[in-house]
C-alpha cells in the first residue's frame, strides 16, 4: 500500500505540474500505518467531530498528496478523485481546506504551524467528555517548529496534560529553502520538547516495521499524564532515487521522463497503477 500511495503521489503531482512531491514520499509509510492498521476511524459516513474516534490533523498541509492518496485509500472518497488533485472547482485543493467538505479533512492547514493548537484543542475535548480510549495524532514538519505558535501549543498540552495526545515531528531535515540547519536551526528538538514537558521518543519513518513498533511505543508511553512527542527520522522524496534527501523536490513536479523512471522505482506487481 505504501508503494501504491508513492505511485498515486508522483502522478498526482506530475499530472498538474504542481505540489510537493518530497515531503509526502517521506511521511508515506507513517500514514499508510496509522490509516490501514493503527487508527480507529470511520470513512463512511465521515463525522466532523470523531467522537469516539482516532483523529488526525496533518499540520504541514503542503504534502497533500499523501494525506489525500491515503484518504481516498482507506474509504474517504472515490480513487477516481485523486485525479482532479489541485484543478479549479476540485475538493482536493493543493492544501486541505475544509469549505469543500472533503471527507477526512477536519481542519484547513495551508498556513503552516497551527496543527499542534488544533490537535491539543481536539485533544483536549475527548478529555472533557471522558473518552477514555481514543487518541488524537498530528504530524508536523521540522520546518515549520520555526514558527512560534508551536511552543505555545506545546505549553497549553503539557499543562493540560494532554496524554492523549500523540504528535510526530518528520524530522527529515529539509524545507523549501535549504537545510533546516542553515535556515534556522531548531536543535536540539528532544531537549527542548523534555523542557516543555512531554514524553520524547524518536522512531526510522521509512521503515514500515519500525513505524508500526514507534507509535506502539508511543501508546505505551501514553495516559501518564504527559502528551508524547515521536521524532521521526525520515528522507524526503523516499522511494523515488533521484529525489531522496534533498530540499530541491519539497515543491517541484516530475516530468514525464522522470514520472517514468520513479514509478519503475516504485512497483507493487501485476496491475501497477
Amino acid at each position: 500500500m505504501a508503494s501504491q500511495v508513492r505511485r498515486d503521489i508522483v502522478r498526482m503531482v506530475h499530472n498538474v505540474q504542481s505540489g510537493h512531491p518530497g515531503g509526502s514520499l517521506g511521511c508515506t509509510d507513517f500514514l499508510v500505518a496509522l490509516y490501514f492498521k493503527i487508527m480507529k476511524h470511520t470513512p463512511v459516513p465521515f463525522d466532523m467531530d470523531g467522537k469516539g474516534q482516532d483523529l488526525f490533523f496533518l499540520s504541514n498541509g503542503h504534502i497533500s498528496p499523501v494525506f489525500y492518496s491515503v484518504l481516498a485509500r482507506s474509504g474517504y472518497f472515490p480513487i477516481s478523485e485523486l485525479a482532479t488533485f489541485r484543478k479549479l472547482n476540485s475538493r482536493l485543493q493543493g492544501h486541505p481546506t475544509t469549505h469543500e467538505h472533503l471527507p477526512g479533512v477536519r481542519i484547513a492547514s495551508g498556513s503552516l504551524g497551527q496543527g499542534l493548537s488544533v490537535a491539543s484543542g481536539a485533544a483536549y475535548s475527548k478529555k472533557l467528555n471522558k473518552e477514555e480510549d481514543t487518541y488524537v495524532y498530528v504530524l508536523m514538519g521540522d520546518g515549520e517548529l520555526q514558527e512560534g505558535q508551536n511552543w505555545e501549543a506545546a505549553m497549553f498540552a503539557a499543562h493540560h496534560k494532554l496524554d492523549n495526545l500523540i504528535a510526530t515531528v518528520d524530522v527529515n531535515g529539509q524545507q523549501i529553502d535549504g537545510p533546516t540547519l542553515n535556515v534556522m536551526n531548531i536543535s536540539p528538538l528532544r531537549a527542548k520538547f523534555e523542557a516543555f514537558g512531554w514524553e520524547v521518543m524518536e522512531m526510522e519513518g521509512n521503515d514500515m516495521a519500525a513505524v508500526l513498533k514507534g507509535v506502539d511505543q508511543a501508546h505505551g508511553l501514553s495516559r501518564k499524564g504527559k502528551p508524547v512527542m515521536i521524532l521521526m527520522h525520515t528522507a524526503m522524496g523516499k522511494g523515488v532515487d533521484f529525489m531522496e534527501g534533498t530540499h530541491e523536490w519539497h515543491g517541484i513536479a516530475p516530468n514525464d521522463a522522470q514520472l517514468e523512471n520513479a514509478l519503475g522505482q516504485l512497483t507493487i506487481g501485476p496491475g501497477d497503477y
